[in-house]
């Protein structure tokens, strides 16, 4: 089957669509040209909609232009849809302002500057011509000023509706989409396009099942993609079933972990192929928060395309799901730019969301937060249940750019000082916020609680640091703004593991892919002398053997023909310490994709897999679907 990525433009969010002198709403992110803002959707299931960011890391970005064409010039009150999203943090000057700019002409409105909440902002009388308008947003500070929507309103005393479900109505009645496109119909629909998620497709699609791989960003990887920067970690090709990981090394290349690997078997003809490649492009060792080619987008792309039994969709967020009974029939997905929605009807779905987005949408069990240690008998359970996870990372780099480089000063970030700030070039894993909050409905102010950290650091050690001469050439290079996440809700399975099983190595009968990692769990990191919620994080670990996991844990308890992999797989809290890290996901995709391929065959369920095919499944975890020879080019 032919290959497709979905991007259908709406007729009527198009450059130069006619428009007669009426309302008119703009959704920011449907603007032709996005110049250096970015689309953001990680919110948009809580505010009804993604939105335009100026993430310049305190460089303002290019404009973002569009153009409406008229039937007749009018004058309108335009509202921009924005907010003041420092002002929460009781700071008085605005982080993220900008201008909208009508036909060349700035208006003298600053927008971004008012409300800490998403609300309208009045952006005052402005005129319209006949014939072609361009409208632009331009940005004044590089620090993430943000727009949802422009509303031009010919009634002049009308305002746009503010309660979430008008405000949902009134978008669908403007965006002129009157259908929902049909995405096809597929033996195993996979979303979310992470490692987990690309490896169970790829598995899925070598075995001979029809794929379709739904993803919400236009770069696959997840925490692995340039977006968020984590180098792959876990050992893979491990007993029970060693060939299980040769897919993963097909699609995410050499780094740190392979490198380890390879030292600890120098004799392999695999481990003398990632020595030779390290020798030859020491470069290409993934670490955490490094430059954009080390994590390699265009390969998995290529390894996705290459697939023929594979439909590939990004940049759509999944935000509704169809049932009957306890069977999922199909899922419904947005296209994040042009707001066009898609129906993909399947047999067998994936979950490989992270926050196990469609299990919560098929009302299928979960978990989010600490069990007790009452209900798990873990020792490293809290002795009450609480709704504490591990954070969401947002990481960052400089480099010595050979001349002075200057930084803002940042009045509404966290206020550092001698004793409080960090002298360093490099955020990692442990730049880690939100682990009290929630994970999902919370992400926006997580992840601009991390913002404000490491811009207030930066701007300390340039500006004020006594060591700031030792940082005068060091300019910021790039800041995370998709957050990566650990942790969020858990699929409940058949089996539920727990860090018993891992310590004892409890056996199971369905022992499939093997986790390495040890039971790394992060707390909250306090500064002394800062008062302010923690940015920071450390880590417990407790090593373990390495242990195969139940296939029983891949698939969900309620809803029937649900299979998850990644981090929302079926754990608790503290077991999810282990498995949770990349390369142990994509192996857990692969067993997805291998078991979809026996219930396609056998016309079973995941369930039926484990009762009546499991010799045929250790079969395939036995041959693995990777092939041999690093996946080099």
């Amino acid at each position: 089957m032919k290959q497709i990525i979905l991007c259908i433009m709406a007729a009527a969010i198009m450059s130069g669509c006619s428009r007669p002198a009426e309302d008119i709403f703009l959704e920011a992110e449907n603007m032709s040209d996005c110049g250096g803002w970015v689309v953001d959707q990680q919110s948009m299931m809580q505010m009804g909609s993604p939105y335009l960011m100026a993430h310049g890391m305190g460089r303002a970005v290019e404009d973002a232009t569009t153009e409406l064409t008229l039937d007749e010039s009018g004058s309108y009150r335009m509202w921009v849809r924005t907010r003041d999203w420092t002002r929460r943090w009781g700071k008085e000057q605005s982080a993220g302002q900008f201008q909208v700019v009508i036909n060349g002409k700035a208006t003298k409105v600053v927008f971004g500057t008012e409300q800490a909440e998403w609300h309208w902002q009045n952006g005052g009388i402005v005129r319209l011509n006949k014939g072609l308008n361009h409208i632009a947003l331009h940005d004044l500070t590089g620090f993430n000023g943000r727009c949802d929507a422009i509303y031009f309103a010919a009634d002049k005393r009308a305002t746009p509706p503010t309660d979430s479900e008008a405000l949902a109505a009134y978008r669908k009645e403007k965006s002129g989409i009157e259908e929902v496109a049909d995405g096809g119909e597929y033996d195993l629909v996979v979303v979310g396009g992470g490692i987990a998620g690309c490896c169970a497709a790829v598995s899925a699609a070598r075995l001979g099942c029809k794929v379709a791989l739904i993803h919400n960003r236009p770069v696959l990887g997840g925490n692995n993609s340039s977006e968020v920067r984590v180098g792959l970690s876990g050992l893979i090709m491990q007993q029970p079933y060693p060939n299980l990981g040769l897919l993963m090394d097909e699609l995410g290349g050499v780094g740190h972990w392979t490198k380890y690997e390879a030292e600890q078997n120098p004799d392999s003809e695999r481990s003398r192929q990632i020595i030779n490649i390290l020798e030859q492009h020491p470069e290409k060792i993934q670490h955490n928060a490094g430059p954009k080619s080390n994590y390699e987008d265009e390969k998995k792309l290529d390894l996705l395309l290459a697939e023929k039994n594979i439909t590939l969709i990004l940049s759509t967020h999944v935000t509704e799901v169809e049932k009957e009974g306890n069977k999922i029939v199909a899922v419904k997905g947005k296209d994040i730019k042009t707001g066009v929605e898609t129906i993909f009807r399947g047999k067998l779905f994936a979950d490989c969301t992270g926050d196990g987005d469609v299990g919560y949408l098929a009302s299928a069990d979960y978990r989010m937060g600490r069990e007790s240690k009452a209900e798990t008998s873990e020792r490293r359970a809290p002795e009450q249940a609480d709704s504490m996870v591990m954070g969401t990372s947002v990481q960052w780099y400089a480099e010595n750019c050979g001349e002075e480089s200057t930084f803002p000063e940042c009045p509404w970030a966290i206020e550092f000082n001698e004793q409080t700030y960090r002298p360093i070039t490099r955020g990692d894993w442990d730049w880690e916020a939100g682990l009290t909050n929630n994970q999902i409905t919370e992400i926006e102010y997580i992840r601009d609680y991390a913002l404000r950290a490491v811009y207030g650091n930066w701007a300390y050690l340039k500006n004020h640091s006594e060591r700031r001469e030792e940082f005068r050439n060091q300019e910021l290079q790039w800041v995370a703004y998709i957050g990566g996440k650990r942790e969020s809700r858990r699929l409940m399975g058949d089996i539920i593991l727990s860090e018993q099983d891992l310590l004892e190595s409890r056996p199971y009968d369905d022992a499939s892919f093997t986790t390495t990692w040890g039971i790394d769990l992060h707390y909250p990191k306090k500064i002394e002398g800062l008062n302010e919620e923690p940015f920071l994080s450390y880590c417990e670990s407790d090593e373990i053997k390495p242990y195969a996991v139940p296939y029983r844990c891949l698939y969900s308890r309620n809803i029937e023909n649900l299979f998850m992999a990644g981090r929302n797989i079926s754990v608790t809290h503290v077991a999810l310490g282990s498995i949770r890290v990349m390369r142990t996901g994509g192996m857990m995709g692969e067993v997805v994709g291998m078991a979809a391929s026996l219930c396609t065959k056998h016309k079973t369920l995941p369930r039926g897999v484990y009762k009546e095919h499991l010799s045929e499944l250790k079969a395939l975890m036995k041959k693995g679907v990777g092939k041999a020879g690093f996946g080099e080019k």
